[in-house]
């Protein structure tokens, strides 16, 4: 009995004897993660798509957005380019990323369509179309 060790304590002692390993697959990995994308929302709005993302201190000049046969491509590339070379830097850090996020809208309409950056959040507008059936049942012969 004494060699017993309750379920959670369990668990967690098998959790802890893998966090080397974690760590160390873990790490180079979420380099990927957050870091180099943005949160995007899209909304079922009836009658049209509203898309929002995040991009706080991106400018409209570092944006494209663009929709091609119902892909909706949000993309930015983001660089700051104040060399100052009278001061003598030891550490500066500088936030200069590139992403791409997309989703497909099925039933989006290329007329229409609307896109403002205001406070860091991107909203875009796509208006839907009559969804038209491209199933074409053939008889056999």
């Amino acid at each position: 009995m004494a060699g017993m060790v309750p379920y959670d304590r369990y668990e967690r002692a098998l959790r802890r004897a893998f966090d080397p390993f974690d760590s160390f697959f873990g790490s180079p990995l979420s380099v990927l993660s957050d870091a180099d994308t943005f949160k995007m929302d899209v909304e079922d709005a009836g009658d049209h798509y509203a898309i929002s993302a995040e991009l706080p201190g991106v400018t409209k000049d570092q944006v494209d957005v663009e929709l091609n046969e119902g892909r909706l491509s949000i993309s930015v590339d983001k660089k700051e380019s104040s060399e100052e070379k009278d001061k003598n830097y030891l550490h500066k850090e500088t936030s200069e990323w590139q992403a791409t996020r997309g989703v497909y809208l099925k039933d989006a309409a290329s007329t229409g369509l609307s896109a403002k950056l205001d406070g860091g959040v991107l909203t875009v507008t796509v208006p839907k179309q009559e969804e038209k059936v491209n199933v074409t049942k053939i008889s056999i012969d």
